[in-house]
């Protein structure tokens, strides 16, 4: 018995058995008998051995100073996360694997981590406060007793920063509701009411 009057054989008994369980619409039946046909001719032989990716750019240009290029597809910027997550559906471990690159493989252009680390530490992020000021220094910073009752009584001094400005006004509310709460809590006292005894 040839192989091809084998494939039918078998073909019309999964066929026959799946119909018997299953129900399939009329149209749909040569097309099920097409896929088992198809499936059953293939069972012995290798699997077709997977194509060698080549990448869009080599991986040594695919870094450059103001952009970096995708691999898949050569598209050029500044990061490329979104890119291959939202366009080819990797994440960055997948993508490096994918194309055989290390764990520390930039995604992100070197000028534009500068220009953002610049802008960071312009802004004082990643420091902790007084991270400069040695414990020594900051005990002979800080006022003693007398001079911090001194510094509460003495008026605050003007300047043009608008910080300062903005700290002034503050404590000028805070006196002003603190000698209305004052005053409010004299006219909410209570007459001496008269003892229990007389």
């Amino acid at each position: 018995m040839d192989t091809q009057g084998g494939n039918r054989l078998l073909t019309a008994k999964i066929v026959g058995s799946y119909l018997r369980h299953n129900k399939v619409a009329a149209s749909q039946v040569p097309e099920l008998i097409a896929i088992v046909h198809r499936s059953l001719g293939e069972l012995g032989q290798q699997p077709p051995a997977e194509e060698t990716l080549t990448p869009a750019v080599s991986v040594r240009q695919s870094v450059r100073r103001d952009y970096v290029v995708c691999l898949e597809c050569g598209y050029r910027a500044q990061m490329l996360r979104r890119h291959i997550s939202s366009r080819h559906g990797l994440s960055r471990a997948e993508y490096l694997s994918r194309w055989g690159l290390k764990s520390d493989h930039p995604l992100t252009a070197p000028a534009y981590s500068e220009h953002r680390s610049t802008l960071a530490k312009q802004l004082g992020l990643g420091r902790k406060p007084n991270a400069g000021v040695t414990p020594a220094a900051a005990e002979r910073s800080e006022p003693s007793g007398d001079e911090k009752a001194d510094a509460d009584h003495a008026s605050p001094k003007r300047t043009t920063a608008s910080g300062s400005d903005e700290a002034v006004s503050q404590t000028k509310r805070t006196r002003q509701s603190r000698s209305r709460s004052r005053s409010a809590a004299r006219q909410s006292d209570p007459l001496a009411t008269p003892s229990a005894e007389a």
